[in-house]
């Protein structure tokens, strides 16, 4: 198996696997302040975790606490907006903008994940935006969080391309906001209290077991609402998860199968999933805010070594829907 999974590889039993067996894995935190001066040592920090666990997070990342902690007030009162008025932005598939609620079911589960979504995708945005009436403010602040963010995904893809030896600007040519065939996305999302009769039951899940399709995922959380796992996608059959302390503060990133194809397999992308909380956790909303890095549409990925043929970023994304996602019999 190619370190780029298709769910089908998987066997239905793997992929559920109930709640599987809870294991320590070192999640390292990578620190970018003077990220000039210091970048061959953060360039060997962010290998050796990409490589090893494919899970790792970012502390000095250069977006203020204060913006971070904007758009989470921004999100809950996003999704606090009337069902009828978010229904007046819905989710356009093509494009990857708009609201959805309870609509992404996962192969792993074969259930809707428990949340709604909002994705932002630059060039596609026209008249799925909130009114100003609606919630102020939120149009601008969402664009410029979008843009850090993706200042933040840059900063650690360029340090990839030191190792694959490629041009440092290589993958950011290949995500240009300014482009209209830009397809990175923002996702707000919000994973609904869990209702009072299902606390403490076992076996449910807030979002199935999956690999993400880009090459860089970006995820802000808040302190105390956890719930994220990770699973190496090599050690997918003994089932041994690693919970993720969330963090207000910290950036937590992985490895997508974007660029895993892109570096030959060097990158492994991994499982992940979201439980629900368990006895004595917190039971609440869980709101978190990711940044997909998934190149413009018309880039061409082809690893240093040749492994695999080229492809544009479209055609893979279409090719990754197709595998994991296909039609029931």
């Amino acid at each position: 198996m190619n370190a780029s999974y298709d769910l089908s590889e998987i066997s239905r039993e793997q992929q559920m696997g109930g709640l599987g067996r809870e294991t320590d894995r070192e999640i390292r935190v990578i620190d970018l302040t003077d990220f000039a001066g210091r970048r061959a040592e953060i360039t060997d920090e962010l290998w050796s975790a990409a490589t090893e666990i494919g899970f790792f997070q970012l502390a000095g990342h250069g977006i203020a606490q204060d913006r971070i902690d904007t758009v989470f007030e921004l999100t809950a009162r996003f999704f606090a907006l009337p069902e009828p008025v978010k229904a007046k932005y819905p989710l356009v598939k093509a494009n990857n903008a708009g609201w959805e609620s309870l609509s992404q079911v996962r192969p792993s589960i074969g259930v809707p994940d428990l949340k709604e979504s909002y994705q932002v995708t630059r060039p596609h945005m026209a008249e799925l935006w909130p009114s100003e009436r609606e919630l102020a403010g939120f149009r601008d602040v969402v664009l410029d969080f979008e843009h850090q963010a993706w200042s933040v995904a840059m900063r650690v893809l360029s340090c990839f391309t030191d190792r694959l030896a490629m041009d440092r600007d290589h993958f950011t040519k290949a995500h240009d906001p300014g482009s209209a065939q830009y397809q990175s996305t923002l996702r707000l999302l919000h994973y609904f209290a869990v209702p009072a009769e299902l606390r403490g039951v076992e076996g449910r899940w807030r979002a199935g077991a999956h690999t993400d399709f880009d090459c860089l995922t970006l995820l802000f959380q808040r302190d105390g609402q956890g719930g994220l796992q990770v699973c190496p996608g090599r050690e997918m059959a003994e089932q041994e998860w690693t919970s993720i302390t969330p963090s207000s503060s910290l950036i937590t990133c992985n490895i997508g199968d974007m660029l895993t194809r892109w570096s030959d397999d060097l990158l492994p992308s991994n499982f992940h999933r979201v439980r629900s909380p368990g006895e004595g956790e917190y039971q609440g909303d869980r709101y978190s805010v990711a940044y997909f890095a998934q190149a413009d549409r018309d880039a061409v990925i082809q690893g240093p070594q040749g492994k695999y043929p080229p492809v544009t970023a479209a055609d893979f994304l279409t090719q990754r829907v197709q595998a994991n996602y296909r039609p029931q019999e």
